[in-house]
């Protein structure tokens, strides 16, 4: 999902990947609103892996200013662009495997088992 919403596509002419979070905020309100509700899908799946409120609070924070800031006309969008709430969160997400469940690792969107 994070990658849907973060790295989906390549701006033509440029290096820089871009997903769905910045195309439907281009929309204004609908689109901002679409993207919020993909960013707390990804907190309500970290809710279900038993991630503490702090850790949640957190990501929430994270949705919530990408969503405020990317609701100002122009300069949401142009924001979206730099701002990865859901790379972000994934990361939140990832460290907490790490250290709640030692017995596997991620390594690049791979799970991989310890031995």
């Amino acid at each position: 999902m994070e990658a849907l919403l973060e790295r989906a596509f390549t701006i033509p002419g440029t290096n820089y990947r871009v997903g769905l979070d910045a195309a439907v905020g281009l929309v204004p309100v609908v689109g901002d609103l679409i993207a919020a509700a993909m960013g707390a899908w990804l907190i309500w799946e970290a809710r279900n892996l038993g991630m503490s409120k702090f850790h949640l609070a957190r990501m929430a924070g994270n949705v919530g200013f990408d969503s405020l800031v990317g609701a100002v006309p122009l300069v949401g969008d142009l924001f979206d662009l730099a701002f990865r709430s859901n790379t972000r969160n994934l990361r939140i997400v990832r460290r907490w495997l790490d250290k709640h469940h030692p017995e596997t690792r991620t390594i690049e969107g791979e799970v991989v088992e310890r031995r």
